[in-house]
C-alpha cells in the first residue's frame, strides 16, 4: 500500500513541530496532524467561522495581517476555557470543548492550534537540572546539551530582559543572600534572567514617536500579553516571541518536505503484524473537526507528540498493547502563587519608581532555581487573569474565614473577596508575584486512563488523577517561604499566598516516561515504528524548570534516531 507520507506527526505543539523540522531538513516526508486551528495562514482566512483548506506546506501562505486580526490581547477572548481562540477545543466556536474528567477538580491549561501550548506560553526555556537526570535517567544530561544548544540557537533563546518586577526581586534575592547564576547548567541555588525564546527588544521602542499599535518591525515591545498569543513582528516567521507555529513550523515548511493539517483529530493508531518487526504502526485515523469525516493515513514511521494527556489517552484508545506505565507517573510541578505588594514609598528607595507595573515587560523574565526543591519564577499579566489567579483560585477557602497563623511568613492566605480584593486590585501597579514549579516525585498512581463512561466524538475521554505526596508539599511550602524571604528584604508590606489546589494542570508530563514506554531513542517498546515527541516522555519533571526546552532538545534528538534506523540516514 503507497504512503501517504514517510512520517506522521500527530501534533503540531512544542514537540511535534520541531521532530517534523528536524525530519524535514534530512529530506524525510513528514505529515503533521494537528487537531486544533491554524492561525496565521491565508488558507484559513477565518479559523473559527469556515474550514478553510485541507494542508498547507507552502511557507508563502503563512500571514502576518490574518495572525494580527486573529490575536486580539483580550484576555477572555484567547483564553476563555470555553469561547477562547486557544481553548482545547474544535476550532468551531459552534462546537463544544473537549472534555476532560479531572477527579479531584480542576482544569488543564492546555491548547488546540497549530503551536500547541506554545501559543499561550510565557516562552521560557531553561535546561533541565543536571542533578535530576545524571544516574537517573537511562541517559546522561551530557549527552542532551549538544541538542539543547541547537534549539537554543534555532529559537533562539536569549536572557529576557530587565524591568521593575524583575529588578525588585533581584535586589531582594540579594538581600536573602542568593547568588546570581551564569550558567545554564545549573547545580547551586540562585537567582537569573529568565532564558526566554523570545526575539530581543525593539531598540525604537524608547522613540517617542514609536506607536506600538502599527509597529511592524522585528522585536519583543515589552507590551506584555505573552500569554494571550505574541502577533508583533512583520511576517509570521518574524514574531517576537517563538512559540513553534512562529519558528519551528515556518523552517519545517521551507524544507519542501513538510506539510501540516490542522483540524485533525487522531483518533486511533493503526498497527498491523510484521514477521520480523512484531506489531509495527502502519498510520493513523483521524477525524475532521469540522466536518466529521473519518479518513485513515499510512506511513513508515509515526510520532505521537499530542502531549501529555492526550498521548495516553490516543494510546489506551487505540488498545496498542497493555503497559502498566501508559499513562502513569504524571507530574505537574504542582504550581503556588506568592505574591507581595509595596508602598511607593519602598519602590521610589529602590528602584526609583513609584510602580512596578507588573503587565509591563515579557511574561516572566526572572527565576530563582533552587535544584532539589523547584523553582520561583516572577512573572505579571494583565489584570483579569492576574486577580484570578492570585486572589480567586486556592484550596484555603475564603482568606477571611481561617484563623491567623503567625507561624508562616505571609500575612494573607486563601481567596480574598469584597472590600479587600477591591483594595488589592487597586494596588495592582504596586504588586509582584511569583509562580511556584514544585520538583514533584514520579507516583504510578498519579495517571492519565481513560473514563469508560464517557464519551466524546474523538473516543472515551480521559480521566486525570493527581495527588502529590507529603515529599512535594514539603518542596512547595519551602518554595513559598523563600518566595516570602524574598519579598520581605525586597521591602513587601502585605504578602499573600494563595495556595492553590491541585488541579491546575500547566506543566503535565512523564505519562509515558522513557525507559518504561520507550526506549531511549523514544521509540515504543511494544510497538516498532511508532515514538514519543511530547512532554509525556520526560523520565521526571527534570527538577521543576519549565519543561519545553527539554521536551525540544529531546524531539530534536529522536527525529536523527529516526533517520538512523529508518531511512538509514546519520552514523
Amino acid at each position: 500500500m503507497i504512503n501517504d507520507a514517510d512520517v506522521i506527526v500527530i501534533g503540531a505543539g512544542g514537540g511535534g513541530a520541531v521532530a517534523a523540522r528536524e525530519l524535514g531538513e534530512l529530506g524525510i516526508k513528514v505529515l503533521v496532524l494537528e487537531a486544533g486551528a491554524w492561525y496565521g495562514n491565508s488558507k484559513w482566512p477565518k479559523p473559527n467561522s469556515s474550514p478553510g483548506g485541507t494542508g498547507s506546506s507552502n511557507p508563502e501562505d503563512l500571514s502576518i495581517d490574518i495572525l494580527k486580526e486573529c490575536f486580539t490581547d483580550l484576555e477572555d477572548d484567547m483564553n476563555d476555557f470555553a469561547t477562547g481562540k486557544f481553548r482545547w477545543g474544535p476550532a468551531d466556536r459552534n462546537k463544544s470543548t473537549w472534555v476532560r474528567n479531572i477527579v479531584n477538580g480542576g482544569f488543564t491549561w492546555q491548547n488546540a492550534g497549530v503551536g500547541g501550548s506554545t501559543l499561550h506560553y510565557f516562552a521560557n526555556c531553561p535546561r533541565a537540572f543536571p542533578q535530576s537526570v545524571n544516574n537517573i535517567w537511562p541517559i546522561t544530561y551530557e549527552e542532551l546539551i549538544p541538542y539543547y544548544e541547537r534549539v537554543e540557537q534555532t529559537l533562539p533563546v536569549r536572557q529576557a530582559p530587565v524591568t521593575a518586577k524583575e529588578e525588585l526581586f533581584f535586589y531582594g534575592a540579594r538581600k536573602a543572600g542568593y547568588q546570581a547564576l551564569n550558567t545554564p547548567d545549573l547545580t547551586e541555588p540562585g537567582y537569573r534572567s529568565q532564558p526566554n525564546a523570545i526575539l530581543r527588544p525593539n531598540p525604537q521602542i524608547n522613540d517617542p514617536d514609536f506607536d506600538f499599535n502599527t509597529n511592524n518591525s522585528v522585536g519583543c515591545t515589552l507590551r506584555g500579553h505573552c500569554v494571550n498569543g505574541c502577533h508583533i513582528g512583520p511576517t509570521v516567521e518574524g514574531v517576537a516571541k517563538r512559540s513553534t507555529f512562529a519558528s519551528y513550523i515556518p523552517r519545517g515548511l521551507r524544507t519542501g518536505n513538510v506539510e501540516v493539517r490542522p483540524n485533525t483529530f487522531v483518533i486511533k493508531i493503526l498497527t498491523e503484524e510484521d514477521t520480523v518487526e512484531g506489531l509495527r504502526t502502519v498510520g493513523v485515523r483521524y477525524r475532521n473537526t469540522w466536518t466529521g469525516e473519518i479518513g485513515e493515513l499510512r506511513s513508515k514511521v509515526v510520532v505521537m507528540a499530542a502531549g501529555g494527556i492526550e498521548t495516553p489517552r490516543l494510546w489506551l484508545n487505540s488498545e496498542l498493547p497493555e503497559n502498566e506505565w501508559v499513562g502513569r507517573g504524571l507530574l505537574n510541578h504542582w504550581f503556588d502563587n506568592v505574591s507581595a505588594i509595596f508602598d511607593e514609598k519602598v519602590l521610589m528607595d529602590t528602584l526609583g519608581v513609584t510602580a512596578i507595573q507588573p503587565f509591563v515587560g515579557q511574561n516572566a523574565a526572572a527565576r530563582l532555581d533552587y535544584p532539589g526543591l523547584g523553582v520561583v519564577q516572577i512573572y505579571g499579566m494583565g489584570p483579569g487573569l492576574y486577580s484570578s489567579l492570585v486572589y480567586g483560585t486556592s484550596e484555603q477557602g475564603y482568606h477571611f474565614l481561617n484563623k491567623a497563623n503567625a507561624e508562616v511568613p505571609w500575612d494573607i492566605e486563601g481567596r480574598v473577596v469584597g472590600e479587600q480584593l477591591k483594595e488589592f486590585m487597586r494596588e495592582y501597579p504596586r504588586t509582584l508575584s511569583a509562580l511556584i514549579f514544585t520538583d514533584d516525585d514520579v507516583n504510578q498512581n498519579n495517571r492519565v486512563s481513560l473514563d469508560k463512561e464517557i464519551k466524546d466524538e474523538n473516543g472515551y475521554i480521559p480521566l486525570i488523577y493527581y495527588q502529590p505526596s507529603e515529599n512535594d508539599k514539603r518542596k512547595r511550602d519551602r518554595l513559598a517561604v523563600i518566595a516570602s524571604e524574598i519579598y520581605r528584604n525586597a521591602g513587601a508590606r502585605t504578602i499573600i499566598r494563595s495556595n492553590w489546589p491541585t488541579g491546575i494542570f500547566i506543566h503535565i508530563t512523564s505519562t509515558m516516561r522513557m525507559g518504561y514506554v520507550t526506549d531511549t531513542n523514544c521509540e515504543a517498546y511494544q510497538v516498532k515504528r511508532l515514538y514519543i515527541a511530547d512532554n509525556s516522555v520526560l523520565y521526571n519533571g527534570i527538577g521543576g524548570p519549565n519543561p519545553t526546552l527539554t521536551t525540544q532538545a529531546l524531539a530534536t534528538r529522536t527525529s536523527e534516531k529516526i533517520a538512523e534506523k529508518y531511512f538509514h540516514q546519520g552514523s
